[in-house]
């Protein structure tokens, strides 16, 4: 009796066994198969956010030149042609070195620091030496002859900032209660600026190194945002391809998905319907420009708007080349274009609901010292996310409102100091002979030389021409200017030439007009098939290889810079 009772109580442990055997199979199963299923739903809607923002064909171009790419890197391993392109790049990087590095025997190299400090004296004349040997003398730039670069607005600000400069040099606004005069400075620019761009009562802004740190600033700071506010872990953001590298660069350093807009190639405004299909719920923010720097046309801000105020994403206009020239377009009278309708500046800043940041550098038209910009949001508490807050630090508590610690107090104020000189009336009589003189430019490439046009219809500073003639390569044009001293910048897709007009510009409008046509000619009747434009810019569109082959060679470019 007990033995049965005993056999009957095992199988019964054995068939409870079993079933929770059974059951925590089923369970596995069951989650496996959520887990499978969680995977496919979200990649479904990974792909499908980015055809709709992409589009079919142009995903079917990045397959192609992806599959592309892996094809030509395979036969690029081949022995044969591994040698003959490592020949040829080996030459180019070479090229690059010879015209960056100095040879010789006459060159002196200080590689190590001297046994004993070098006088004043000696420390000048060894500048001097180097400005005459290297060719950096003021006078290369000072003639005029080069797109942007140098915003130089004369002998007298270059003196004031030396003294305001030499005045600060030892200043750091890390620590305001050391330096309080640096910290109300600064704070007086921001101010100042969002007057200038109509910020609303409660907008507030810092000051950073440049346009390319603004930017980035105002994309940590909208991920950020959209992370604590929205909760989106999985950042994108939708730019026209108009817009800067350097929101392409704030996205590769701070991991967000960015989709590019392409643009009209000669109106250069981006296809509105297309941007409208890649905003997703993962969107946090959209970019404008005015102006942008390929061309100098500025985007439908008024839109742009619209669009981020209905979506509740962040709309950041890129104002840094625009800087202290299209707030003073209309003052100046020059905001409704000509009289045939071109040149036209439409709304861009902080009047616009859905602007919620703008940047703005100080160091362009407001001639202040290289190493200053302003970015703007349209209230503190949006400026909050751009902060880095570490309480819990060893050394104590660290707080900063950009990517610097220390910074140049000296800087901020050279810009102060510049600012104020200049005041309204000195900024609105710069822009309007500036913009009066890209007009000029413009006017001239429309209406006497045919075989160029311009790009789309820049209501600023900046004009960018490219070639409607089959037999002129623009790029060629390009390099033929840099024979006749000018330094101006080469752009793709599509292939153009830029000037960025200046005040060193003004007493040199008629001489570049004249050079140009003879550039052109001469493109046109006995094309070279050389020059860096050319070597550079058709490369990279040469082949699915050909952007990789010019990052080649601005990797050896950036190498070149740091060899002493």
């Amino acid at each position: 009796m007990a033995s049965t009772t005993i056999t009957n109580v095992s199988n019964s442990v054995k068939r409870y066994r079993s079933s929770l055997t059974l059951s925590n199979l089923l369970s596995f199963d069951s989650a496996k198969s959520a887990l499978f299923f969680y995977i496919l739903i979200t990649q479904t809607i990974k792909v499908q956010r980015h055809l709709r923002a992409r589009g079919v064909s142009a995903t079917l171009k990045e397959l192609y030149i992806w599959v592309s790419q892996h094809v030509i890197r395979l036969i690029l391993r081949v022995p044969a042609t591994q040698r003959k392109v490592a020949a040829q790049m080996d030459k180019a990087k070479l090229d690059i070195e010879n015209r960056l590095v100095p040879k010789g025997a006459t060159v002196v190299r200080h590689l190590s620091l001297p046994d004993e400090g070098k006088s004043f004296e000696w420390i000048i004349a060894e500048m001097d030496k180097m400005d005459e040997e290297l060719g950096g003398k003021r006078g290369v730039w000072s003639e005029g002859k080069l797109s942007g670069a140098v915003y130089h607005g004369g002998e007298d600000l270059e003196r004031l900032i030396v003294s305001a400069y030499q005045r600060y040099c030892v200043s750091n606004p890390l620590h305001p209660d050391v330096f309080p005069a640096v910290r109300k400075m600064e704070a007086e620019i921001v101010a100042m600026c969002l007057k200038l761009y109509n910020a609303p009562d409660g907008a507030a802004g810092t000051m950073t190194s440049g346009g390319t740190e603004s930017i980035i600033m105002a994309v940590k700071t909208y991920r950020d945002w959209a992370r604590k506010v929205k909760g989106i872990t999985e950042p994108e953001m939708v730019v026209p391809a108009s817009a800067h590298a350097a929101f392409d660069k704030g996205a590769a350093y701070l991991k967000i998905k960015v989709h590019t807009i392409p643009v009209d190639r000669y109106t250069r405004k981006v296809d509105m319907k297309r941007l409208k299909r890649a905003i997703n719920p993962n969107t946090i923010m959209v970019v404008g420009s005015c102006i942008n720097f390929p061309d100098g046309n500025q985007d439908d801000i008024s839109a742009l708007a619209a669009l981020a105020h209905k979506h509740n994403i962040g709309l950041h206009v890129d104002c840094c080349l625009g800087s202290f020239i299209v707030p003073y377009l209309e003052l100046a009278g020059l905001s409704g274009g000509d009289d045939k309708g071109k040149y036209k500046l439409t709304p861009f800043d902080f009047r616009l609901k859905g602007v919620t940041s703008v940047s703005c550098d100080t160091h362009k038209y407001g001639f202040a010292p290289k190493g200053t910009s302003v970015i703007m949001y349209h209230t503190a508490e949006l400026r909050r996310f751009q902060y880095y807050v570490n309480p819990t630090w060893s050394g104590g508590v660290y707080a900063s409102p950009s990517l610097s610690g220390s910074r140049p107090g000296a800087l901020i104020a050279g810009a102060w100091a510049v600012m104020q000189h200049m005041g309204t009336k000195g900024y609105l009589d710069s822009c309007r002979s500036i913009v009066l003189a890209a007009r000029t430019i413009a006017n001239a490439i429309t209406e006497t030389i045919p075989e160029l046009y311009v790009l789309g219809d820049p209501p600023a500073s900046v004009v960018a021409f490219g070639s409607k003639h089959p037999n002129v390569n623009v790029l060629e044009v390009g390099d033929a200017m840099s024979l006749r001293g000018w330094h101006l910048n080469g752009l793709s897709d599509p292939p153009a030439v830029h000037i960025a007009c200046t005040r060193l510009t003004l007493p040199v409008v008629d001489a570049f007009i004249a050079d140009l046509k003879d550039a052109v000619r001469e493109a046109k009747v006995s094309p070279s098939g050389s020059g860096t434009m050319v070597a550079v810019y058709g490369l990279g569109n040469s082949s699915a290889v050909g952007p990789d082959m010019v990052g080649q060679l601005a990797t050896a470019f950036l190498d070149a810079l740091y060899k002493a």
